[in-house]
């Protein structure tokens, strides 16, 4: 390896010891054994209701030792086995796991309990055998969901059902489906086929699902435990439908229309929960909202809806996506906590970060009224691709970083995007479970994060420029007034104060400077992430100017060379939420090579702003930088 990264391989080696369980169960105890799966006799099942995961288990372990562990109603006179037992209450997901040298028992009250049991065996597993362990275990969180729009960009089956496998691997349960938006209506009604007639698509104009395929989805989601929660967003976000049926959800013929897919959707699919969205209109019609959920509720589905958003009755679950009027006392109302878990606008190596330090609705743990949380996927811009929306959004990373914290509860008040020095051991213990991760689930998945918690930084400032971004100034001797730990170092973030970036009190027309040395073995090139802006996939934010970073002037430079930034396929130019982005994020286009000499290497940055107040809402300014050696883990 040439880039050798020192705090980061001494992690690694301590960590090595055990395998990597995320997320991280509620008590572990370690045994000093191992069952060796060759050795197995047989899966005991006594218990019918278990039978389905004992089948999932008996499957998962062929793919490990090439046959089949038959399946036992008692383990006569059998040593090795694995052990399903029913206990204690049949509506959680709760398990416990003890793996010894001649025997692995589950027990659980619940089919779903055992099912998590088994992502914990599967996790335990290296090579073909377990390591020993005593595992008590249960989500801190009822609702753990994960939200994709395939409104907007559609998204193929196979592509959707790799994301569920994932969701299930890591124990989230609720598949959340957005499939109604402007650009397109993309699930076909058989009462109104106008809805997904490509003339009515400004956008990847014939893509649509067919009621088999979301039959097929809600069954593969059954299969893995996951609820799957459909999103018919009424009565905004629905010009698709105004231009297939002729006329605006609110007005008297248009409610009865959606009354009408109302019934149908509800007698035809065999779902929980209806989210109506409700958010992001002006409500014209005030019964619209109260009696979609009346006819929603009366058709036994349970109803969802944003907030803040319409005006929507107690009896439905609010979900939040920005702070809202929830009364946190009223035992009438359950909510979801989606607030700045957008990874749409999250920078690669923020995401995780933010996401790892949350405290999910503001508490430790769930209630029956905070009920959990849901992690979004919104890719308003159009892609190129249908497979961007995973590149150019750090999906997985974020997914198991959610996981985590929605399983383990916990977490810190507020929003954070930078690794405090409190917080940093701890990040550092999961971020090794991440990458270890990464390299045994993810190697032929987009995965768009590296470790960064080695990376500590000095930073001097700060230098007031008066409004030139191009004023150098003299940090020889100057003691550093800050520290920061990080691959992506926000200075201010653009939706601050809300979210605090690294520094206490930024100030405009200011520049800062930023050091830290890595690593080499020898003189070589290496790749590394370099950027100085976060280009949300939600807004039609400007590509940088030719010859520049960014529209701040920002530079960085390598042992006193100057790196030159890409040169950007569009740049300067004019966009819309139509173009596709190509290479403005440092996470989806190549990486920049960078000479290293043998020994220790100086990375500076010098990171100038002028104003905090963007061109207009699609430039918001988020001022920070992005380092981070990417060619080697």
């Amino acid at each position: 390896m040439r880039l050798l990264l020192i705090l980061l391989t001494l992690h690694f080696s301590a960590f090595a010891q055990r395998p990597a369980l995320l997320p991280e169960p509620a008590d572990v105890q370690w045994r000093e054994e191992r069952f060796a799966l060759r050795d197995c006799r047989a899966i005991v099942c006594a218990d019918p209701t278990f039978r389905a995961e004992a089948v999932r288990l008996q499957a998962s372990l062929k793919t490990i030792i090439r046959r089949d562990i038959p399946i036992a109603a008692s383990s006569g006179s059998r040593t090795r086995v694995i052990e399903l037992s029913k206990t204690g209450d049949s509506t959680t997901e709760a398990y416990t796991l003890d793996v010894r040298q001649h025997k692995i028992r589950i027990t659980a009250g619940s089919a779903h309990g055992v099912f998590n049991a088994i992502q914990t065996l599967l996790q335990l597993t290296e090579g073909a055998s377990v390591q020993g362990a005593d595992i008590r275990d249960q989500p801190a969180f009822a609702w753990r969901a994960y939200m994709v729009d395939v409104g907007r960009n559609y998204q193929p089956m196979a592509l959707l059902k790799q994301q569920i496998d994932v969701m299930s691997r890591y124990k989230l349960n609720v598949f959340h489906f957005h499939f109604t938006e402007d650009v397109a209506w993309r699930l076909h009604f058989d009462r109104y086929p106008q809805l997904t007639d490509a003339a009515n698509m400004t956008r990847q104009k014939g893509k649509y699902y067919t009621k088999q395929d979301l039959h097929e989805l809600i069954r593969y989601c059954r299969d893995r435990h996951i609820e799957l929660v459909p999103e018919i967003d009424m009565p905004g976000h629905s010009a698709a439908f105004r231009r297939a049926m002729g006329v605006d959800m609110q007005s008297d013929s248009g409610f009865v229309i959606v009354q009408q897919i109302v019934r149908d959707f509800c007698r035809e699919y065999d779902v929980r929960y209806l989210h109506i969205g409700a958010d992001e209109v002006k409500i014209t019609n005030h019964d619209f909202v109260p009696q979609m959920t009346k006819l929603a509720e009366s058709l036994g589905k349970t109803v969802i809806g944003w907030m803040p958003g319409g005006n929507l009755p107690e009896s439905a679950i609010h979900q939040l996506w920005s702070e809202g009027k929830i009364d946190h006392g009223n035992t009438n109302v359950r909510y979801i906590d989606s607030r700045q878990l957008y990874i749409n606008h999250m920078d690669a190596l923020e995401s995780v970060v933010s996401i790892y330090q949350r405290r999910i609705c503001n508490t430790l743990s769930g209630s029956a009224t905070a009920l959990g949380a849901t992690l979004c996927l919104w890719h308003d811009r159009n892609v190129a691709r249908e497979e961007d929306v995973m590149v150019m959004n750090p999906v997985y990373p974020a997914l198991l970083a959610f996981a985590e914290r929605c399983w383990k509860g916990g977490g810190s008040p507020g929003f954070k995007v930078a690794i405090g020095a409190a917080i940093a051991p701890t990040f550092a213990a999961f971020e090794q479970r991440l990458m270890a991760h990464k390299q045994r689930y993810f190697k032929d998945l987009p995965f768009t994060y590296f470790p960064q918690n080695h990376l500590r930084w000095n930073l001097y400032g700060p230098f007031h420029n008066g409004g030139d971004l191009l004023r150098d100034f003299d940090t020889t001797g100057v003691a550093p007034s800050k520290t920061a730990i990080g691959g992506t170092i926000i200075l201010r973030h653009w939706w601050a104060p809300s979210l605090q970036g690294v520094l206490d009190t930024p100030r405009e027309n200011t520049t800062w400077y930023a050091s830290t040395r890595i690593w080499s073995d020898e003189d070589a090139d290496t790749d590394c992430w370099i950027g100085f802006s976060d280009y949300s996939r939600s807004y039609a934010s400007r590509p940088p100017a030719a010859g520049t970073w960014d529209n701040r002037q920002s530079l960085i430079r390598v042992n006193g060379d100057l790196i030159s930034p890409p040169v950007w396929s569009n740049a300067g130019g004019t966009v819309t939420l139509e173009t596709p982005l190509i290479d403005e994020g440092y996470a989806w286009r190549n990486p920049t090579r960078i000479r290293l000499k043998k020994g220790w290497n100086t990375i500076e940055v010098k990171a100038p702003v002028a104003g905090f107040k963007g061109a207009d809402w699609q430039n918001p300014v988020k001022w920070m930088f992005t380092f981070i050696p990417c060619g080697d883990e």
